[in-house]
C-alpha cells in the first residue's frame, strides 16, 4: 500500500467520528501556552498506556525519583534515601512542603498506596513488587521497602517517565481500578481543570501555586520543574492542515506531531522551529490479542511477523524521508538501548515471500476467522502503520475487518477481553517511545505474564523466565547476552510486531525557548 492512498483521506476521517474542532483564538498571552496534542486526551488515568496520557500525567503528577539527561535516577519527591548493607532495605524520606492539588499534604501512606496501584499494571512495578516482602510507611515522611532479595534497579523503576509511571496520588484515589481514574489530584506543577474540559476538543491546566520545586539544576525529568506559564490549553485539532495553518498564523504555540508531509513547508517558515524532541524515536508496533483466534495460534503470529517489511511501514509514516529519519532494522529493543542487537532479525525481510506465508497460515489451521483490526483515524502515523498492516495480513490470507475509529476509542476497546462477536478485537497498532523499549524490566510489550500483561495478554513462560534471569543478573556482559536471548525468544513467541522506527519532529513558535529534549515536557519552556 502506498502512502498517498491513505493520506488523501486522513483529514476527512479525522472529523467523521464527531470530533469537535475548537475555535482557536490567537495565542498572544505571555502567560498562556496553546498546545495541539497528537490526539484527544480520552483517558486520564496514569495507568493508561498512551503518549497523550503520559504527557498529561507528567504535568499533573510527580514521582519519587526522576531520570536525568544521563539516564541516572535522581531523588525527586525525596529529600534522600538509604540502603542497608545487604541491599534489602531501602528507606526513602519525603521532602518537606509537598502538597496535593486538593490541599492535603503528601504523606508516606499516599506513596505506599500509589505504588501498590501502579505495580498492578506496570511491568517494572511488577518486577519490583515481586522482590518486595513488605512496603510500609512507618511515618508521614518515610517509606520503607523490605526486599526478599536485592533489587538495585529500584530507583530506575520509580523514576521511569514513560508508560506507565509511578505517579503519586492521594491514598483515597488508589482504590480506583487501573485505567478508570477520572479525578485528577496529583502534586505536580500543574492542576487539571476538569470543569473546563471539552472531550474531543480542549483540556486545560493551571499552574499549581503550592508546588515546591526541588533544588539543583534541571536535567531532563530530574531537578527543579519550573513553570513559566499560568495556563496551558491543549486544543485537539485532528486535521493536519488545520494544525499547521493555526501554528503559522500564531493562533497556537506548539504542534506536537505535525504530519510528515507538511514538515518541509513548516521548516521554511522563519517564525517556527521544527526539531526532534523525542530523541530516542517512535517505534511502530502491531499488537495481537492472544486470547482468541486466530492470533492465539503462534504459527499464525509467526507468519504475520515474517510478512513485515519495516521499510514499507516507515515510508508509509514518513515518506521516502532523508537518511536518518527512519530505521527499518528494529527488534524488541530501541536502537538507542544498550540491549539492542541483531538477534532474531533474520526473521524480517525487505522482500517477504507472501505466497509462502499464505500457505503457512493455511497449514497452521486458519479457518477464516475474522480479524478485527483497530485503526486510529485521527493519528496519521498510527493510521499509516495500521493500513499497511491490514493490507499485509490480507495478502497472507487473513480475513481482515478494518475498523477505523478515533484513538480514544481504540484505547478503550483494547481493554476488552471478550471475543470479537462481543465487542472484542484481534489486533491494533500503536507507537512506543524508545525509552519504553529500553530494557527488559520496563518493556511492557515483552511481558508474557498472561492476564497481568499489557493488552493482548500473551502467556509466554520462556520470555518470563529469561526476564527473571535478567533481573537477577548484575554482570553487564551477561545482561546483554540475556537480552539477546530475550529478543530471539520474542521472535518465536511474537507478543507483538515491531514495524520500524522514525523520528517525529515537533513544530513550535520561535518565541518559545528552552524546550527540553527527550520527552514532551511543559516545565522549563518559556516565552522570550
Amino acid at each position: 500500500m502506498k502512502r498517498r492512498q491513505f493520506l488523501a483521506g486522513t483529514a476527512g476521517a479525522a472529523f467523521s467520528g464527531g470530533v469537535i474542532c475548537p475555535s482557536i483564538v490567537r495565542a498572544a498571552s505571555a502567560t498562556t501556552l496553546k498546545f495541539v496534542p497528537y490526539a484527544d486526551l480520552a483517558l486520564l488515568d496514569p495507568l493508561v498506556s498512551a503518549f497523550v496520557t503520559r504527557n498529561h500525567v507528567m504535568m499533573v503528577f510527580d514521582t519519587l525519583f526522576a531520570l536525568d539527561s544521563s539516564g541516572a535516577a535522581q531523588p525527586q519527591m525525596l529529600a534522600g534515601y538509604t540502603t542497608s548493607a545487604d541491599g534489602k532495605t531501602w528507606t526513602l524520606t519525603l521532602r518537606d512542603n509537598m502538597w496535593f492539588h486538593d490541599g492535603t499534604p503528601v504523606l508516606g501512606r499516599d506513596v505506599v498506596a500509589s505504588l501498590h496501584r501502579w505495580a498492578i499494571r506496570d511491568a517494572y512495578g511488577q518486577a519490583l513488587m515481586a522482590a518486595t516482602a513488605e512496603l510500609s510507611a512507618p511515618s508521614d515522611k518515610q517509606v520503607v521497602f523490605r526486599l526478599n532479595r536485592p533489587f538495585p534497579l529500584l530507583p530506575q523503576a520509580l523514576a521511569k517517565p514513560t508508560n506507565l509511571m509511578a505517579a503519586i496520588m492521594p491514598e483515597r484515589l488508589t482504590a480506583t481500578p487501573p485505567g478508570a481514574l477520572t479525578e485528577m489530584v496529583g502534586s505536580g506543577p500543574y492542576r487539571f481543570l476538569a470543569d473546563q474540559r471539552v472531550p474531543g476538543a480542549r483540556n486545560v491546566y493551571a499552574k499549581f501555586d503550592k508546588y515546591s520545586p526541588r533544588g539543583g539544576v534541571a536535567s531532563f525529568c530530574a531537578g527543579p520543574r519550573i513553570t513559566h506559564f499560568d495556563r496551558i490549553e491543549w486544543l485537539t485539532t485532528p486535521d493536519p492542515s488545520t494544525q499547521a495553518a493555526a501554528l503559522q498564523a500564531g493562533e497556537v504555540d506548539w504542534v506536537e506531531q505535525p504530519v510528515m508531509d507538511l514538515v518541509p513547508t513548516l521548516r521554511k517558515d522563519s517564525n517556527l522551529r521544527v526539531e526532534v524532541v523525542e530523541t530516542t524515536g517512535l517505534i511502530g508496533c502491531l499488537r495481537f490479542n492472544h486470547l482468541h483466534p486466530p492470533f492465539n495460534n503462534p504459527a499464525i503470529r509467526q507468519a504475520a511477523m515474517r510478512a513485515v517489511n519495516q521499510r514499507e511501514f516507515m515510508e508509509a509514516v514518513a515518506g521516502e524521508a532523508a537518511p536518518g529519519v527512519i530505521n527499518d532494522h528494529v527488534g524488541f529493543f530501541a536502537p538507542s538501548s544498550a540491549y539492542a542487537s541483531d538477534a532474531g532479525l533474520e526473521n524480517l525481510s525487505t522482500h517477504p515471500d507472501l505466497a509462502a506465508l499464505k500457505e503457512q497460515v493455511r497449514a497452521a489451521g486458519y479457518n477464516g476467522e475474522k480479524v478485527v483490526f483497530l485503526g486510529a483515524a485521527d493519528v496519521p502515523r498510527i493510521t499509516a502503520i495500521c493500513q499497511v498492516g491490514a493490507d499485509m495480513l490480507s495478502k497472507i490470507g487473513l480475513n481482515v475487518d478494518y475498523v477505523s475509529t478515533d484513538w480514544g476509542t481504540v484505547v478503550q476497546r483494547t481493554t476488552r477481553t471478550q471475543p470479537i462477536d462481543q465487542g472484542g478485537w484481534s489486533i491494533f497498532g500503536s507507537m512506543w517511545g524508545g525509552l519504553d523499549w529500553d530494557n527488559p524490566a520496563g518493556d511492557a510489550a515483552l511481558r508474557g505474564n498472561g492476564m497481568n500483561a499489557w493488552f493482548g495478554w500473551p502467556t509466554a513462560p520462556k520470555l518470563e523466565a529469561l526476564r527473571d534471569q535478567w533481573l537477577h543478573t548484575t554482570d553487564p556482559a551477561a545482561l546483554k547476552s540475556i537480552a539477546a536471548d530475550i529478543q530471539r525468544q520474542a521472535f518465536i513467541d511474537v507478543p507483538c510486531l515491531p514495524v520500524g522506527l522514525y523520528y517525529q519532529p515537533v513544530a513550535y513558535r520561535r518565541d518559545l525557548t528552552d524546550m527540553q529534549k527527550g520527552l514532551i515536557l511543559f516545565t522549563g519552556i518559556k516565552r522570550a
